[in-house]
């Protein structure tokens, strides 16, 4: 952002320098994107937090009390925020995308520290202790729920590559966010609601009519549940099911797509096409773009790219900016444009992609979202095999630039001195070789010596005697006698038509075929290439091939997520028997969020979202949300066992923790709904993780209250 303002500052005095009639327009500002994304997140977050204030008001039905809960999350968004200038980090998409995830699980601890301080005043009427008795009972459980949340993080400070890269910095916002979050809750809440929950606080009853109606049932589902616990087994049969279902039916991604307001375009015409002629074909382009009514203007570069590269003259490419304003998704202008280049511009190959796709793609080496790697030893086999292979894969549905990797040189002149003839006329072959390198590209005859370095001066033949492969024929060579001769009395010019490229991986020769993808998702796509390519009539046995592009980097992200997931499972499992010293409670409490993710896939296979490494980030962390529930449950029972049987002990501790677990629930849903329905631009990188975490907490109520009582008193008996 201090780059942008700097360089438009800069312009804006480079302007009242320029002629009359000559201006600078800025063409393309990426920081126009993170602005604007950076308010769509901030503007998530300030509904999120309405949001979860009503909940609160509606439950306590106290302004007071919904005060404090509130005053938690910019205490601790403000002292994140130290932590990130403290450790020279930026605001950005992710990070500003972690506090907005985080403001739903900050908000968890201030509710159920308030709903015990706000319960055991109610219930004793300020006596006993008050207060501070109330927050130091429930200092345990808190600490324990919120280590449960932080220790899922711990694992992704190992990953790395882009997936490291993108949610190191999101990872590291929630986790300190959580972890200022229970500090205050734990030292600062207490205090002000010792000051604020006096008077006519303390005497006001505690439950309504409507609570005590959905008490008296949830006592009597409970105690039905506990009387035959396999029941509640087989009532989570039916979301075993379905998540088993979704997790078939879901697609899958590399990363979340996000409308950046522009696009590339990549052209190529065949080689060896004049720059003329690639300059006509490029024009019908510019007007397809022009009748494109969602498009606001174009750059264009012919023998060069985006980056500043060279290329040859029939390479080249377009960044085409959009209207800002509400207009069609990117997707489909963009694959509008596609089809018109395709019908009306023959000719030439185009492909398209987003800037920071473009950007990801160079930076991993993979620019092409579908990659097949041919290795072979015969150059002819290669070939051809990468021609059938890039006719097959065109023929998968939702396969689009396809390219077979082949990218021959211009035509060129191949000179063979003949020793034979080279000796009659009295000349050496390699200084024959000499002289003709020195016509053709000249010879640095001297130095001229300035006051920062040697300029070489180059001696050169005159353009117009190399033009053509006749005068190259008759340039004359000077013997060593000093005769002079023409060049073809030695020498054979062959015509040599475009030889491809030799591209080599691990000492391999390679061809690469690539293509992009449009309307499917990346694992599906990749999964049908793959059968393809298992036709032996289409890869023959002689040739290896390798998926690359963006599956291959999905597939690493993929593991290493994977990974996370599962240590997240054991450090949470042995937080479990440290707080509880019992396997059954650990089991118990586990199970849950295990059951949970079967949710997060039916959500986004009825969202059709794709499981990308976001919507992995997410489910990641609903192991932590679940358990964090889990624990407040738990540490309710654990009191109550001491003096009453052990059914009646879960119910009772169900009752008592329904409505802190429905408040936090309800609460930490509106807080990501704003991020899941992807309201302004740029908010659509944390959809995916919004919707995960959603869809696991739309089932985290029934689970803890229900089905975690009944399994832990199957595995007590057993036990």
């Amino acid at each position: 952002m201090q780059i942008a303002r700097d360089i438009k500052a800069r312009l804006d005095e480079i302007q009242s320098k320029l002629p009359p009639g000559v201006s600078i327009a800025n063409w393309y500002d990426q920081s126009q994107l993170v602005t604007t994304s950076a308010a769509s997140v901030r503007d998530a977050i300030m509904i999120g937090a309405v949001l979860a204030a009503l909940v609160l008001l509606v439950f306590l039905r106290s302004w007071r009390v919904t005060l404090i809960a509130l005053l938690v999350v910019p205490a601790s968004l403000s002292a994140t925020i130290v932590l990130l200038y403290a450790l020279n980090m930026s605001f950005n998409i992710m990070t500003l995308g972690g506090m907005a995830a985080a403001v739903g699980l900050i908000i968890d601890d201030a509710i159920v520290m308030i709903e015990q301080i706000v319960r055991r005043v109610r219930q004793t009427s300020g006596t006993n202790g008050g207060v501070l008795a109330a927050a130091a009972e429930f200092s345990r459980p808190l600490a324990g729920s919120s280590a449960a949340t932080v220790v899922v993080f711990l694992p992704l400070a190992f990953l790395s590559g882009v997936t490291g890269g993108f949610f190191g910095p999101l990872s590291l916002t929630v986790a300190a966010s959580l972890i200022f979050s229970f500090l205050i809750t734990w030292l600062a809440v207490p205090l002000a609601a010792e000051w604020l929950v006096t008077g006519k606080e303390t005497q006001r009853e505690d439950v309504g009519p409507f609570s005590r109606w959905i008490f008296a049932r949830y006592r009597a589902l409970a105690g039905r549940l506990l009387a035959r616990p396999v029941l509640a087994i087989v009532g989570v049969l039916p979301l075993l099911a379905l998540g088993f279902i979704a997790f078939k039916g879901v697609g899958s991604g590399f990363m979340p797509a996000m409308d950046e307001g522009g696009f590339i375009i990549d052209y190529l015409s065949p080689p060896g096409t004049a720059l003329s002629e690639t300059d006509r074909l490029v024009r019908q382009v510019e007007a397809i773009l022009a009748a494109t009514p969602e498009v606001a203007t174009w750059s264009r570069r012919t023998g060069a790219g985006l980056g500043g590269d060279l290329a040859e003259p029939n390479k080249g490419d377009f960044f085409v900016r959009l209207k800002s304003g509400p207009r069609r998704p990117i997707d489909e202008i963009m694959a509008e444009v596609r089809a018109k280049i395709i019908q009306d511009v023959p000719g030439l190959s185009v492909e398209m992609a987003q800037l920071m796709e473009d950007l990801i793609g160079d930076l991993t080496s993979v620019p092409q979202p579908i990659e097949v790697k041919l290795f072979a030893d015969d150059p002819k086999t290669l070939l051809d095999t990468a021609r059938r292979v890039a006719a097959g894969i065109a023929k998968v549905p939702g396969v689009v630039d396809v390219r077979d990797g082949i990218n021959p040189a211009g035509d060129s002149l191949d000179v063979e001195i003949d020793q034979v003839r080279a000796g009659i006329e009295g000349i050496d072959p390699t200084e024959a070789t000499r002289l003709l390198n020195n016509y053709l590209y000249g010879q640095v005859a001297t130095q001229i010596p300035t006051q920062v370095k040697q300029i070489g001066v180059r001696v050169w033949s005159p353009p117009a005697a190399r033009a053509t492969d006749r005068d190259l024929a008759n340039f004359l060579v000077r013997a060593l006698d000093g005769h002079l001769f023409p060049l073809k009395r030695i020498a054979n010019l062959v015509p040599v038509s475009g030889e491809p490229e030799i591209t080599r991986e691990n000492l391999q020769r390679m061809v690469a075929v690539t293509a992009r993808i449009e309307g499917r998702d990346l694992g599906s796509v990749a999964a049908d290439i793959q059968k393809s390519l298992e036709n032996p009539n289409l890869v023959p046995n002689s040739v290896r091939f390798d998926l690359g592009g963006a599956y291959a980097q999905q597939q690493i992200a993929f593991r290493g997520l994977a990974a996370v997931f599962g240590a997240a499972l054991a450090a949470v499992f042995v937080l479990l028997l440290f707080l509880y010293e019992s396997f059954a409670a650990a089991v118990a409490i586990l199970v849950m969020p295990l059951l949970a993710v079967c949710a997060v896939f039916i959500g986004l296979w009825i969202t059709g979202i794709e499981l990308n490494i976001t919507a992995m980030m997410g489910m990641t962390m609903i192991v932590g949300i679940v358990t964090e529930v889990a624990i407040f449950f738990f540490s309710e029972f654990v009191d109550l066992a001491a003096r009453q049987p052990l059914p009646a002990a879960l119910v009772e501790a169900g009752q008592n923790r329904m409505r802190p677990i429905a408040m936090t629930t309800l609460a930490a849903i509106l807080t990501l709904l704003p991020l899941a329905l992807a309201i302004g631009q740029g908010s659509s990188m944390q959809q995916p993780l919004a919707i995960a975490i959603i869809s696991g907490l739309v089932v985290q109520l029934p689970l803890v209250l229900l089905v975690m009582p009944s399994i832990f008193l199957l595995l007590r008996r057993a036990a």
